[in-house]
C-alpha cells in the first residue's frame, strides 16, 4: 500500500486485501485515516500482524473487543498497548497463551502472578527471563520453563531458561537434568558442581556433544564421557 495513490489507499476493497495479506505486516499504517478508523479493516488487520495494534490503537485503545482480538492472534501485540491493558491479567493470559515471550510486556505485578507465568513457560520457556526473582526461584516453574525449549533453533534471542533460574535450582539435580535431556548445550548454566556429576554431564553429552566444552576437566579426561560426546557429534 506504500507505493498506491492516496485514491486507492482510501479504496476499503483494495485495503482489507493488503491487510489480510501474509507478510504484509504495516499495510494497516498506509490506510487512509478513515480506513484505519473502520473496525472491519481494524479487525482484519490485527488479525494478520501484531504491528497492525501499533496503529489500530490511536482509534481503538480503549476497545476491549479489538485488544482481545489482537492478543489472541499475536500475543506480542500486547506491547502496543496501554499501561492499563497490560496490567489486566485477562488480556495478558490470553497474550501469554498465544506467544509466552509476551511476558516481556505484562506489567510487574503480572509478571509476579505465578498463574500467568505458568502459562507463559508452557507456552515458550524462555519467558522465564522476565518472570520475577521469586518465580525464577520456584522449582514447578522453572522445570516446565526448561524442558520447554521447543525448537533450540527458534528459541526467542538464542537464551535458554535455566540460564534465568536462580542459583539455587541451577545447583538442582533435577531441575538440570530436565534441562539437559531437552537440549544438553545449556549445561554451561548448570553449577560448577553439577558440571563434574558425571550422571548429569552424560545426559549433557549424549544429548549434545559440544556440552564437552563445559564438563568439569576430570571428566573431559574420561573416556566414557568423551566416547558419548563424539558418538554425538564428531566434531568435538
Amino acid at each position: 500500500l506504500g507505493y498506491v495513490s492516496k485514491k486507492l489507499q482510501n479504496d476499503k476493497e483494495v485495503v482489507m486485501a493488503a491487510v489480510k495479506s501474509n507478510g504484509n505486516v504495516d499495510a494497516l499504517s498506509y490506510a487512509s485515516e478513515i480506513l484505519r478508523r473502520d473496525r472491519e479493516v481494524v479487525m482484519a488487520a490485527i488479525k494478520n500482524s501484531e504491528y497492525a495494534m501499533g496503529v489500530a490503537q490511536i482509534n481503538f485503545k480503549e476497545d476491549r473487543e479489538v485488544i482481545m482480538t489482537a492478543v489472541k492472534h499475536s500475543g506480542k501485540s500486547l506491547r502496543f498497548l496501554s499501561k492499563e491493558f497490560q496490567n489486566d491479567r485477562e488480556v495478558v493470559m490470553t497474550a501469554v497463551k498465544q506467544n509466552g515471550d509476551a511476558l516481556s510486556y505484562a506489567s510487574e505485578i503480572l509478571r509476579r502472578d505465578r498463574e500467568v507465568v505458568m502459562a507463559a513457560v508452557k507456552q515458550e520457556g524462555n519467558a522465564l527471563r522476565r518472570a520475577s526473582k521469586k518465580l525464577r526461584d520456584d522449582k514447578e516453574v522453572v522445570i516446565i520453563a526448561v524442558k520447554n525449549y521447543g525448537d533450540p533453533r527458534n528459541a526467542a534471542d538464542n537464551r535458554y531458561a535455566l540460564e534465568y533460574a536462580s542459583k539455587k535450582l541451577q545447583n538442582d539435580r533435577e531441575v538440570v537434568i530436565a534441562a539437559l535431556e531437552t537440549l544438553g548445550y545449556v549445561l554451561q548454566y548448570a553449577s560448577k558442581k553439577l558440571q563434574n556429576d558425571r550422571e548429569v554431564v552424560m545426559t549433557a553429552v549424549k544429548q549434545h556433544g559440544e556440552a564437552l566444552g563445559y564438563v568439569s576437566k576430570k571428566l573431559q579426561n574420561d573416556k566414557e564421557v568423551v566416547m558419548a560426546a563424539v558418538k554425538s557429534n564428531g566434531n568435538v
